[in-house]
């Protein structure tokens, strides 16, 4: 995210997002789609109603998360189906997301004032699981509280009792590793340092948690980190790569394709997501027309980072120009990495669990049939009260 410094003299302007683009995240969202439009054309889940959606980047930024849910609440967003068959256009029923934490946290205190439920697919702090204090959050993702205890048994089990630990400084990183020490502490494990780090920390901080690493006599490191974050960590360590160091990874990246890039990452284990097959996806997924990535600035945007060319009139011009004839199916990136659908099945499942909510709200069973009042009124509250 772009940091702005207001002087309180003029409006504000929308705050926008800044860095490389996430191609990962990418597939989660078009994931939400391809479900999304397999219930609209399901005659067994939601028969005749069509559901819409909006999709908002969050940038993985609070400031950026909570403008996104001002924007659903206020409801001043265009219409996906705004003829006859539309009965309430541009209400928010319920969201799906956000993948980190503290986005999810600040988003779920505004839309929980409203009783809107928010689905996540990757927002693991256990402190998510206060339903006092988040009533209406919902995820297809176990929290942290497992995941800590499961990586400290694992530490012991190999019998490493001299450890490092480094973590995002999050919710998500924060909570997941002082689960992790509470545990590693009552198994008679030692941790000679204890770092944390973020994104956006001056590159003098990634650098100093870097060194401790690279000057220590533990020869484990267990990471407690979001992929975003250990990009910057990994990229600064790949400067002037450590000692051989064993990692034992946190599930946000210790499956993310670019993490594993770097080769003093091999050997790396931790916690995973169970993998799934999703029939159709990958056929979807790979399935862009050129008018279709023109139409839309994400994919454009997705399109000109992956074949490093320009579509836009305005775009760099040391870059060649996109001919259209690029070929997809061959391109190696996360977007179409579908060997290994975890957090994406993660996304997939959210959304079937909202659909199967609203099922429940709007639909009947009668004489061995389903029959649904698509002009029925649903409320936000009715689908955050039924269990996902």
């Amino acid at each position: 995210m772009q940091t702005v410094i207001n002087t309180y003299t003029t409006k504000p302007e929308v705050p926008t997002c800044t860095g490389s683009f996430n191609a990962r995240e990418l597939r989660f969202s078009r994931t939400m789609i391809f479900a999304i439009e397999e219930i609209n054309n399901s005659t067994e889940l939601l028969p005749g109603i069509r559901l819409g959606y909006q999709i908002y980047d969050t940038c993985a930024s609070v400031p950026i998360a909570v403008h996104v849910a001002f924007q659903l609440l206020n409801g001043q967003n265009s219409v996906f189906y705004n003829d006859s068959n539309c009965s309430q256009s541009g209400v928010v029923i319920a969201a799906v997301g956000d993948s980190g934490s503290t986005p999810s946290i600040s988003i779920s205190h505004i839309m929980g004032s409203f009783n809107i439920p928010l689905v996540s697919h990757f927002a693991t702090c256990a402190c998510l699981s206060d339903k006092q204090e988040y009533p209406t959050f919902f995820r297809t993702i176990p929290s942290d509280h497992y995941q800590a205890d499961a990586l400290a048994k694992l530490v012991k089990y190999f019998g490493w009792t001299w450890i490092g630990a480094v973590h995002s400084d999050s919710d998500y990183g924060n909570n997941g590793m002082a689960s992790f020490l509470k545990t590693a502490t009552s198994e008679g494990i030692c941790v000679e340092y204890i770092e944390s780090f973020y994104r956006t920390d001056p590159e003098s901080n990634i650098r100093r948690v870097a060194d401790v690493i690279r000057r220590s006599s533990a020869v484990v490191v267990v990471a407690f980190t979001a992929a975003g974050d250990m990009k910057f960590l990994l990229e600064e360590l790949a400067r002037d790569p450590p000692p051989p160091r064993q990692w034992i990874g946190s599930e946000s990246w210790v499956t993310d394709p670019h993490s594993m890039s770097f080769s003093f990452c091999a050997g790396t284990i931790g916690v995973a997501i169970q993998q799934s097959v999703i029939p159709g996806l990958r056929d979807f997924l790979l399935d862009l027309s050129p008018s279709e990535v023109a139409a839309s600035s994400v994919l454009t945007e997705f399109w000109e980072d992956a074949f490093n060319c320009s579509l836009r009139e305005s775009a760099d011009l040391n870059k060649r120009k996109c001919d259209i004839t690029e070929d997809i199916k061959a391109l190696k990136s996360p977007y179409t990495e579908t060997s290994q659908l975890r957090i994406t099945n993660m996304v997939y499942k959210a959304v079937y669990a909202i659909a199967h909510a609203l099922h429940n709200a709007a639909c009947q069973e009668t004489n061995d049939m389903t029959q649904c009042d698509k002009r029925m009124s649903v409320e936000p509250k009715q689908v955050s009260l039924i269990k996902m």
